[in-house]
C-alpha cells in the first residue's frame, strides 16, 4: 500500500487523465446510469476533453473534485478503472460538499470498491480539505446506495417527497449527511 491518503490495499483514487476521455465518454453516456445521476442529455467528447483540461484545478476554484476509482489486482501491480467518486457543490464558506459515486460495470459492484472509495474520500474531505460535512441525495428505491452511505456513517436527515420522475411514477429522494467527527461543534 502506498502512503497516499487516497489509496489503500484494495483501491486507489486518482485524478482523471486526458487518456481517460474514452472511458468517461462511455460511462457518462450510459443511459442506465442517468437515473441516479440526474442526467438527461449525452456528453460529447469535446465537453469531456474541456473538463479534463481543467481537472488539474483544485476544488476551491472549480467547486468540484472528481476521482477515478482504480481496483488493485492481487499483485497490486495492475490497476483497473472501475468507477468514479466525486465531491460536488462544494461550499467553501460552510465547508460542505455533496458526494456522488459510480461503479460503472455491474460485474464490479458488490465487491467493496464503493465502500472503500467512500471511506477514502471521506477521510480526505475531513482531514485534508477540513470540510465540516458531506451530504448525498439518493432515490428511495436505491436501497443498495442507501445502505452503502448509512454503513459509511451518513445519517438520514429527511425525505423529499415525489422528487424524481421515473417514467410515469414519482420517487422520493432521501437526504443523508455526515458531520466531520473531528470538528463537530454546534451552538444552540
Amino acid at each position: 500500500m502506498g502512503n497516499s491518503t487516497l489509496e489503500n490495499s484494495q483501491i486507489k483514487l486518482r485524478a482523471p487523465e486526458p487518456t481517460d476521455v474514452d472511458l468517461l465518454y462511455s460511462w457518462e453516456n450510459n443511459m442506465e446510469i442517468w437515473k441516479v445521476s440526474n442526467t438527461i442529455t449525452p456528453f460529447s467528447k469535446h465537453i469531456l476533453k474541456k473538463y479534463l483540461e481543467t481537472a488539474h484545478l483544485d476544488i476551491w476554484e472549480t467547486k468540484q473534485l472528481r476521482l477515478i476509482i482504480e481496483a488493485k489486482t492481487q499483485s497490486s501491480l495492475m490497476l483497473a478503472p472501475v468507477g468514479l467518486v466525486d465531491l460536488f457543490d462544494f461550499d467553501p464558506f460552510h465547508l460542505r460538499a455533496g458526494v456522488g459515486i459510480l461503479i460503472a460495470n455491474k460485474k464490479n459492484r458488490q465487491k467493496g470498491y464503493a465502500k472503500e472509495a467512500i471511506s477514502l474520500l471521506t477521510q480526505y474531505a475531513f482531514k485534508t480539505l477540513q470540510l465540516h460535512q458531506l451530504y448525498c441525495n439518493i432515490a428511495a428505491n436505491n436501497t443498495i446506495s442507501l445502505q452503502l452511505f448509512k454503513n459509511a456513517g451518513f445519517e438520514i436527515i429527511g425525505v423529499k417527497k415525489e422528487w424524481q420522475k421515473c417514467g410515469n411514477i414519482w420517487i422520493d429522494e432521501v437526504m443523508l449527511q455526515l458531520l466531520n467527527p473531528l470538528n463537530s461543534v454546534t451552538e444552540n
